[in-house]
């Protein structure tokens, strides 16, 4: 059975090239782009529940710390892990996002290393 990521950007390009080079490198990925938080709701509340989440914090509309918190309140999500996908690189947003989340990865990352920080997310 595939795992789900669901990854949050507001760049449709990186959305593409992620989602592409992630399910080249294993075939037990199946990744759904969603362009800012809005898409990420409706999508959850369509039913389409991934196994972790990718989230981009500097976004225009909802940003990922509203996502992460709004997340958080609903009981039915706030198992999801969440893994931050960032540029965003200031000393108080690692820090907040690493404790807060499984994980805080900066922009840019090699894909293989993104790889293995999902596998070690998901084995938990």
């Amino acid at each position: 059975m595939k795992k789900k990521i669901m990854l949050v950007d507001d760049n449709p390009d990186f959305v593409y090239m992620v989602k592409r080079s992630l399910e080249r490198l294993s075939d037990e990925y199946e990744v759904v782009g969603a362009n800012g938080g809005k898409e990420c709701f409706d999508l959850l509340k369509k039913g389409n529940m991934p196994d972790i989440i990718l989230l981009d914090i500097m976004m225009p509309e909802t940003d990922g710390w509203t996502l992460f918190s709004k997340l958080k309140e609903k009981p039915e999500w706030r198992e999801i892990p969440i893994v931050f996908l960032t540029a965003k690189t200031d000393e108080y947003s690692k820090g907040f996002g690493r404790i807060a989340a499984q994980d805080y990865i900066e922009k840019p990352f090699e894909i293989t290393d993104l790889k293995e920080r999902i596998d070690k997310v998901l084995s938990r």
